[in-house]
């Protein structure tokens, strides 16, 4: 058998990732103490978001050395849902507003269930 050499990485490179990391979990949660309100803070709250797993993703899961075809391969499908349910979300937001534009505003009230 041939023996196969595995790829060693210094590491300070994860003790950086891991110092970011908690550098932007420190906005995440600034982000909650300042009491920020709309818009802004979920945007900064997806952001992080998004910032901290592609870290992960990128550097503890190793796919930074990967080829291409794999990153696409594994990347790919969470991508098409996402963009697959901003989508839906466009078009429950045209239907609603179509809706609202014919029949007019709703008066709609549900009853409320009888205790039993």
């Amino acid at each position: 058998m041939a023996s196969e050499e595995g790829q060693q990485h210094p590491i300070s490179v994860y003790f950086w990732i891991w110092g970011l990391l908690f550098v932007l979990s420190f906005f995440s949660y600034m982000v909650d103490y300042l009491n920020l309100q709309g818009a802004l803070r979920w945007t900064l709250i997806l952001v992080f978001m998004f910032l901290k797993a592609g870290f992960i993703v990128a550097i503890f899961m190793h796919m930074k050395w990967e080829r291409l075809a794999l990153k696409i391969a594994i990347i790919g499908p969470p991508v098409a849902i996402l963009v697959l349910i901003w989508l839906m979300a466009v078009e429950g937001s045209y239907i609603e507003e179509t809706r609202v534009d014919y029949y007019g505003e709703s008066t709609f009230e549900p009853e409320a269930l009888p205790h039993h």
